[in-house]
């Protein structure tokens, strides 16, 4: 069965000195977010960007696709923690996004790991939905 999440933003103002706060509908499980251009473009200062909502979508991703293809060759993960690093660059946009996944994983040996988190890499569907960005990956067991 297909799902839907939804999330809306209300903006007001311009885009140098105006301000928005991100809803999250779906769920409710985080709450209201202040968005900024220059918590986008220069320091956050305890406001989220678009980039930092790829980073949450893209780690949480890229972890059930991780170990869901770990358990499937019989070496399911006792942990993994991956973090997403999306950079932007004002007046070009998103160029690039950097994972980096650390496992305990009984049973398998780097190469291995390392080829499961590329495959997850690849196929993820948030690593689908942003392949005109370059993804690159960092992978090691615990």
């Amino acid at each position: 069965m297909a799902t839907t999440r939804s999330a809306h933003t209300v903006w007001e103002g311009n885009l140098l000195e105006g301000n928005g706060v991100v809803t999250f509908d779906s769920s409710g499980a985080i709450g209201d977010q202040p968005v900024s251009w220059p918590s986008r473009a220069e320091e956050a200062k305890g406001k989220t960007s678009p980039e930092e909502l790829i980073a949450a979508a893209h780690s949480s991703c890229f972890s059930m696709a991780l170990s869901h293809g770990l358990a499937g060759a019989g070496t399911p993960p006792t942990r993994l923690v991956t973090s997403a690093d999306v950079t932007f660059q004002p007046g070009e946009g998103i160029t690039g996004i950097h994972l980096t996944v650390e496992g305990t994983v009984p049973g398998i040996d780097d190469d291995a790991f390392t080829a499961a988190a590329e495959d997850a890499k690849a196929n993820c569907p948030v690593s689908q939905a942003l392949k005109a960005v370059p993804i690159t990956l960092s992978a090691k067991l615990a």
